[in-house]
Formats: C-alpha cells, structure tokens, sequence
C-alpha cells in the first residue's frame, strides 16, 4: 500500500475566518478529492476540526524533514 505524503499549507488570507486561521501559520491539509474540485481544501484549523477553506487562502509549502517532524510532533 502506498503511503500518502502530508501535504502542509501556509495561510496567506484569513479574510473572513479569523476565529478559525491564523495568517503566516502553517496547517496540515486533509486530502479530499470533491473539495478539490470546488476550488477547496480541507484543514485542520485552530479548533482542531478538519474544514473547507478557499483554495486561494493558502500556499502549498515544502518544509525540511526536521521541520515536518517537528510541525507533526506538535499537531
């Protein structure tokens, strides 16, 4: 079985959603393919609840092993 890659995304636009992102902070994605073709993504916000959120408010990022390891130890 093939093991799926985190993918992790920096809000860049809480327009709207500052109760629940944090611009400049980083979020764990949550894959979801029906999303996907809407135009959203699904996260893990500051509840620690996986939401859809506009696809445009976030940049996909590729972070250093240490620093997956260490985002991941802290979710």
């Amino acid at each position: 079985m093939a093991k799926v890659s985190k993918q992790f995304l920096i809000c860049v636009d809480n327009t709207g959603y500052a109760a629940s992102l944090e611009r400049r902070k980083i979020y764990q994605a949550v894959p979801d393919a029906a999303a996907a073709r809407l135009h959203l993504t699904r996260i893990v916000d500051e509840s620690g609840d996986s939401y859809l959120y506009p696809e445009d408010m976030f940049v996909s990022v590729s972070l250093p092993a240490a620093v997956r390891k260490a985002v991941l130890r802290t979710a």
